[in-house]
């Protein structure tokens, strides 16, 4: 709605009290009530009404709000000036929000917006502490902490006593110092108070300082909840004269180093330049232990489709990798759900150190950009697969959880580059690495493994995972096999991923055709879930887009 600027009214006023932050009426979510005031000036004749907007600045979520009204006075009864409000929008805790309000009709020229930056108090500020989304994050858990030290004969006991609370049943108890680390978990089994004890040899106290901390596991914070902390300092007598011991033998060690570097110095050979750390061949990393990887992708192909399980083969008998496929675990998903089959796998994974790997390509971009507004995508695979289109409930649950991490190291981006572009990397994940495989194999999978490949003064690599190797034995011949299958195809067929699309009419047709050749099987509906970004809507529409965004 425009208008020509000496026929659009002027801009709104704040309120003095334009902004209010509390719980909703049952008390379950934090909200924000956001105040204007109409200037009293002719202009008012032209007022249509006014328009709202509230963006989540992170994640750039908004809602947006008309009002209509036609005012026929400068001043209301009470003869103040109109006052108008927006109220109960439901918000986030810790969050910042950009408001801005501006009355309709816009002038065609100018602008008479205004705005304000609104930061959301966190859990622990008292008007939003009692809400139910706080409470489950522990904002009132008051643990109150207490600590007993008994000395024992060569032994040495230490019982850390707190109080449980309501939204957390298993607490992890820690104690440590520089030289050892010790924790037990707890369960609370209907109990409010709980006790952990902590025994070890005295000899063992190198450090008068020790650190314990107490770890609760809040059904909405999960693993990343804050955790009291108490510092408590015993020192053993053979504790002093140990660091004592310890210093001295410290400095002493610290002056030979300096000597030797003089030394090396003066009498360093001038014809050999390089560095002992370039003249030292790679470290040839050996396996610890064996990771998981649940692996998202788009099913854009056949061929592609075969590239992604001869990669899963790979990682499974060339890397000992413990791979989470959709289509590899089809009869535990068609009794989950798709749903409750990635929110599964996902607490498993949050709970470990275990990895996400997102496998960009043409399908994965066209499958995101509809779920932010443009046409819907149905792929004539997807339509064939007994588990459906994966890719868009998988982005629409982890999608919002890595934009609002504070770090990315649970998720790994990738994209095969001899038949994929990074253009095909949806907008979300231009925050982090991107691998291109097979070429970056080596660094994802280091990436797996939770290890860093460059140290000081040493470079790790594994035997067989380069570009140039890693065909070298049957798995993974396999894998370049149909690397080279899908780019050739590609090469002969440039339309190709046009020629996977399907129409609503096809789909059905499909659709019908798998019913029959399926029908001894146990079938599963084509699902789309989608994200909205919404413009101006109702605020009850809002409320619950905010709600379940």
């Amino acid at each position: 709605m425009v208008a020509l600027r000496e026929h659009a009214p002027t801009g709104p006023d704040w309120d003095p009290e334009h902004e209010q932050v509390g719980m909703d009426r049952h008390g379950l979510l934090p909200v924000i009530n956001v105040t204007w005031r109409i200037k009293a000036d002719a202009s008012i004749r032209t007022l249509n009404g006014s328009e709202i907007n509230i963006v989540e600045e992170s994640t750039n979520q908004s809602v947006c709000v008309q009002f209509s009204y036609r005012i026929g006075q400068l001043l209301n009864p009470n003869d103040r000036r109109w006052t108008f409000s927006l109220e109960d929008v439901v918000v986030e805790p810790g969050y910042t929000y950009m408001v801005s309000i501006f009355n309709l009709p816009k002038p065609e020229i100018g602008d008479y917006t205004i705005r304000k930056q609104i930061t959301i108090p966190g859990c622990g500020d008292k008007r939003i502490q009692k809400v139910q989304m706080c409470l489950e994050n522990g904002s009132l858990w008051d643990p109150n902490m207490s600590v007993v030290i008994d000395k024992k004969p060569e032994m040495l006991s230490i019982n850390v006593g707190f109080e449980a609370t309501t939204y957390s049943e298993r607490y992890q108890v820690s104690i440590q110092n520089s030289d050892f680390f010790y924790s037990k978990n707890v369960s609370k089994e209907n109990r409010t108070s709980l006790n952990v004890t902590f025994e070890f040899d005295e000899w063992e106290l190198s450090q008068c300082k020790m650190f314990i901390r107490i770890q609760p596991f809040f059904i909405r914070c999960k693993n990343h909840c804050w955790s009291p902390e108490k510092t408590i300092h015993y020192c053993p007598h053979h504790s002093q004269w140990r660091l004592i011991l310890k210093t001295t033998l410290g400095l002493l060690v610290i002056g030979g180093c300096f000597v030797f570097l003089l030394w090396t110095t003066f009498h360093k050979d001038p014809l050999n330049t390089s560095s002992s750390a370039a003249k030292e061949p790679p470290e040839v990393f050996q396996l610890q232990e064996r990771k998981r990887i649940l692996i998202i992708y788009s099913l854009d192909h056949p061929l592609y489709k075969n590239i992604v399980l001869k990669l899963c083969a790979f990682l499974a008998t060339k890397c000992g990798t413990e791979v989470v496929l959709d289509l590899l675990d089809s009869t535990r998903l068609g009794v989950l759900g798709s749903i409750q089959w990635l929110e599964w796998h996902k607490e498993k994974i949050e709970s470990s150190s275990d990895k996400i790997l997102i496998l960009c390509s043409r399908g994965v971009q066209a499958k995101w950009r509809a779920m932010c507004g443009d046409k819907q995508v149905f792929l004539r695979e997807d339509a064939r697969s007994p588990v459906g289109d994966m890719l868009t409930p998988s982005l629409s649950l982890m999608v919002p959880h890595f934009i609002r991490s504070t770090s990315f190291k649970k998720y790994i981006v990738a994209y095969f580059e001899d038949v994929c572009s990074e253009e095909d990397i949806p907008s979300p994940f231009h925050v982090t690495v991107r691998y291109k495989l097979m070429k970056q194999f080596e660094e994802v999978y280091f990436r797996i493994l939770d290890t860093e490949k460059h140290e000081p003064g040493k470079v790790k690599k594994i035997e067989g995972l380069s570009e140039d190797k890693y065909h070298q034995c049957p798995s993974s011949r396999a894998l370049h096999d149909a690397i080279q299958a899908f780019r050739t195809y590609q090469q002969e067929h440039p339309h190709w991923f046009e020629d996977e699309l399907l129409e609503s009419s096809e789909l059905e047709v499909e659709e019908d055709l798998d019913e029959i050749c399926e029908s001894l099987k146990t079938s599963t509906d084509l699902q789309t879930y989608c994200i909205h970004e919404p413009s101006c809507q109702s605020l009850e529409e809002t409320r619950n887009w905010f709600y379940s965004t």
